[in-house]
């Protein structure tokens, strides 16, 4: 099947380096969570990617090829980088016939798409009176359109509602079932948890992480189990004569770090403690990435202290 491969890749705009010698591999089988903070390369790839751009050097390649080298590139890459792309005076179902006869694509399958992103009732309504979701959807359904065995998706979530959302996450699944490369950059860390299987991540233009999306998070977080008691005296003493560091909370509970449930709950079963919950605190993926890129970010926010 057919892979995504960057390799050296280099873009510099007036002498600023926006990406700088990357090197990685989107496979197929899998969706790859593309992530970064604003400003580190994440745009400028994907365009260099599609062809959009020219690299300074290095190359990228689907499937061993240059983008602008590809016949019918609609059925082998299918992407969507901006949901307004569409002319908004121009039917949804216009639109996508447009993109059809241009790649030699029959008009059943403008239906299919229609249907299968949930468009059809609004097929024949000007993209003018789209709503955000709705041009999301439509650039989703261009993306497919070709039947494609590589999808590249910025931000898919944006602008859809909870039954959107559910419904983009199941769509990323079964395209990777089906044995598909797919790519997708996004800022929302839940999101990307909740479809990624693997997980590529920029930081000012370099690549900062190439690997599993569980992997990612456990080489970077520790997992904290919660515990309430009846006991705190007891409790306090207990988990520091067996080395465990713990945090009283204002709620009551205790959070002890760097530890598992296991561990926790045969120490205050072997001492009798009376336990009122013991619950695992799982680490997350924005706990992950926030530790890798906190010092990436080329735009940040001054948290104020009070006097």
């Amino acid at each position: 099947m057919t892979s995504i491969d960057v390799h050296d890749l280099t873009k510099e705009y007036g002498g600023r380096r926006a990406v700088y010698h990357l090197t990685f591999t989107v496979r197929p089988g899998r969706v790859t969570g593309f992530l970064g903070p604003n400003g580190a390369g994440k745009s400028t790839t994907l365009r260099l990617v599609l062809g959009l751009d020219r690299p300074t050097s290095g190359t990228a390649t689907v499937g061993g090829r240059p983008y602008p080298e590809l016949d019918e590139p609609l059925r082998r890459v299918g992407a969507l980088l901006d949901a307004d792309a569409a002319h908004h005076s121009r039917t949804g179902r216009d639109h996508l016939r447009a993109l059809a006869a241009s790649n030699r694509i029959q008009d059943r399958r403008v239906d299919e798409v229609l249907e299968e992103t949930g468009l059809a009732p609004a097929a024949r309504r000007r993209v003018r009176t789209y709503s955000l979701g709705m041009r999301q959807r439509l650039g989703i359904a261009a993306a497919l359109l070709g039947d494609p065995e590589v999808v590249l998706l910025d931000e898919p979530a944006n602008g859809l509602d909870p039954e959107g959302i559910v419904w983009i996450r199941r769509l990323l699944r079964r395209l990777a079932a089906e044995g598909r490369t797919v790519l997708v950059s996004s800022h929302l860390m839940n999101e990307t948890a909740s479809f990624a299987d693997h997980l590529i991540v920029l930081g000012r233009g370099r690549l900062l992480a190439d690997t599993p999306l569980r992997d990612f998070i456990h080489a970077r977080v520790r997992p904290a189990a919660r515990v309430r008691t009846t006991d705190d005296a007891r409790l306090d003493h207990l988990l520091a004569r067996h080395g465990f560091e713990a945090q009283h909370g204002a709620d009551g509970a205790w959070t002890v770090r760097h530890a598992r449930v296991a561990d926790i709950g045969r120490v205050l079963a072997d001492a009798g403690v009376p336990v009122l919950e013991l619950a695992q605190e799982e680490a997350t993926l924005e706990q992950a990435y926030l530790d890798l890129t906190s010092a990436e970010a080329e735009f940040t926010a001054h948290h104020h202290q009070e006097a």
